[in-house]
């Protein structure tokens, strides 16, 4: 019969939210682009960038769930989802893999620089005694790693556990219950360890950023100007815009979950973003050691 589906895949039919996308997409870098330049109204354009960004993801995204109900996301459409995501934190790891390239390009063949504390800028050694190329440059203080960066570390990990622990609970559908206690009152049952291990992770998500603000802002170094601070703001600052984002899409799969979308059959968007957050947690492994420890070990450390 004529039009009649013989195949497992998802053919969509013609939509505005691509176009809508490319459009913002282009409309946030024009925008970004002006107000870098200092042009007139750039900052204004940027931001309707975003929200226009901000609006086709929620229109093309609310589409891909109403597709899910509908029965469209059959076994194969849904590998391929995965395949989508799986590529997806690729690109991320080589985003990440760039800054660490620049920070070990910088450590491993420094220049000898001289940190002046006072005054937040750098000279180059002129005379043989301090022409010593270190990293981090000479007279520079870093943040302590085993004070905040380590708290957060732990945070993260056991962020990662509860976030097992509701995805595990999801599949084996540990849901409902009488309400009771204090998580009675924000409508999670006795037994619903999916609603539990993601409220916790969430708020283990926002404790992390707050840490990291705060450590930024007793920063004994400036943002700008020097290799060893520009690189360290790049690194851990993107990694913190992840966690952001992460927490962000959790809650999303909070709302969802207490909808009732997901199944122990079907719940990729949950899936999804259990991997982000897993991928977040093993970048910032990487940065702890790599950044906070290796990368200041052996220079004086900041006591604030």
């Amino acid at each position: 019969m004529a039009g009649a589906k013989n195949h497992a895949y998802h053919i969509l039919p013609p939509d505005i939210a691509p176009i809508m996308g490319a459009a913002a997409g282009g409309v946030m870098a024009v925008g970004g682009i002006m107000w870098m330049h200092s042009a007139a109204y750039g900052g204004a354009v940027f931001f309707l960038g975003v929200a226009l960004v901000i609006a086709t993801m929620f229109l093309w995204w609310s589409k891909v769930i109403t597709e899910a109900h509908a029965g469209d996301h059959t076994p194969v459409v849904q590998l391929h989802l995965r395949y989508g995501m799986v590529l997806f934190i690729a690109s991320e790891v080589m985003f990440f893999v760039g800054w660490f390239w620049a920070f070990f390009d910088f450590s491993l063949f420094p220049r000898p620089l001289i940190y002046d504390a006072a005054s937040h800028t750098v000279s180059l050694a002129t005379d043989a005694a301090a022409a010593q190329a270190v990293w981090p440059p000479k007279g520079m203080e870093v943040i302590d790693a085993f004070r905040f960066p380590l708290l957060n570390t732990l945070i993260l990990l056991l962020s990662g556990t509860t976030l097992t622990w509701s995805h595990h609970a999801l599949i084996h559908n540990q849901r409902g219950g009488a309400l009771k206690g204090l998580w009675g009152l924000i409508g999670v049952g006795e037994n619903d360890s999916v609603k539990k291990g993601l409220w916790l992770t969430i708020v283990l998500g926002i404790t992390f950023s707050s840490i990291q603000a705060y450590e930024y802002s007793e920063a004994p170094f400036p943002f700008k100007g020097i290799n060893y601070t520009s690189s360290f703001f790049m690194a851990t600052g993107f990694h913190g815009f992840h966690v952001i984002i992460g927490t962000i899409f959790l809650i999303v799969n909070l709302v969802r979950v207490y909808r009732g979308d997901f199944t122990p059959r079907q719940h990729f968007g949950f899936e999804a973003a259990a991997w982000y957050w897993h991928f977040v947690d093993v970048v910032w492994l990487f940065l702890f050691a790599a950044i906070y420890v290796w990368g200041g070990w052996g220079a004086p450390v900041h006591a604030g």
